[in-house]
């Protein structure tokens, strides 16, 4: 399962990074940074009476969909691509960090962070306390705990950890035995993703959420994540209960990033200063 390759290799990277002056350096940059935005804050703010709030993604490439556009391969600008996506009307953003699997980086974090002013999930496979670290030490507001890839305990430590640092949490599940454990074990988690995707398949189905979101009780944030390609999907997983979407390849795929935000949440505004989506450089 690529999942579990995926996390096999972010133990290997970790084993590189374990020394004290590795973890000394973050620290050093944590202080420099400004306080984290508050992520769960946008999205509540986000969300109204027609449309959940738009999470949309930074992302090179996949392993399952390789590069998002053949350009990307001699020129992926990831600060221009955030930029379109603020001033399309993307309430949050999510960037990816993992190198080996979809061509991320942290660098691609600071300097989106840096540029727009939105806050921004680090979204990474979480597998050891010096990710945590770096996650805020290059921008991050928010971080990914997967429970598919981690034990009961890393993920109550881990929850702990990143609330230390002050950053929320997106807890991601992808089934009901996941998400009863976040229920039981961290019932104070605010922000419960439903991935939409099969870890073995692959194959995305927002039957998902409609089944999942039935589960969660009243005063959660709930995000649906994948396969949501076109309006009609949106009004299903709002409809099921979702105040936020997170949304990367439909939105890279398309035409133009304004263009599909306007199709996928009508109401979203966008800035005349600097249109949106119009252009790939």
């Amino acid at each position: 399962m690529i999942l579990q390759r995926i996390l096999e290799h972010k133990q290997s990277e970790l084993r590189r990074k374990q020394s004290r002056g590795y973890l000394a350096n973050m620290r050093t940059r944590i202080t420099d940074q400004q306080p984290p935005l508050g992520f769960i804050k946008a999205l509540e703010a986000g969300h109204s009476a027609t449309a959940p709030a738009l999470i949309a993604e930074v992302k090179k490439a996949s392993p399952s969909q390789g590069l998002m556009r053949p350009e990307f391969k001699d020129q992926f600008k990831p600060v221009d691509i955030a930029k379109q996506y603020r001033d399309a009307g993307a309430h949050a953003l999510s960037v990816l960090t993992d190198q080996e699997f979809f061509q991320g980086s942290l660098d691609y974090l600071a300097s989106v962070k840096k540029a727009v002013a939105l806050p921004t999930l680090n979204k990474e496979f979480m597998v050891g306390d010096i990710q945590f670290y770096e996650a805020r030490a290059f921008g991050a507001d928010c971080v990914l705990l997967i429970v598919a890839g981690l034990d009961r305990i890393q993920l109550e430590d881990f929850f702990v950890l990143a609330t230390e640092l002050n950053l929320d949490v997106l807890i991601e599940t992808h089934n009901e035995r996941e998400l009863d454990t976040v229920l039981e074990r961290i019932p104070q988690a605010k922000l419960i993703g439903i991935n939409n995707r099969d870890l073995k398949t692959f194959s995305t189905d927002l039957g998902i959420t409609e089944r999942l979101a039935k589960r969660i009780p009243a005063g959660k944030l709930i995000v649906s994540e994948s396969g949501i390609h076109k309006r009609d999907d949106v009004v299903k997983i709002f409809e099921a209960g979702a105040q936020a979407m997170l949304i990367g390849e439909s939105l890279l795929r398309a035409e133009s990033i304004e263009g599909k935000i306007q199709e996928l949440l009508p109401t979203a505004s966008t800035s005349t200063e600097e249109p949106a989506g119009t252009r790939w450089v």
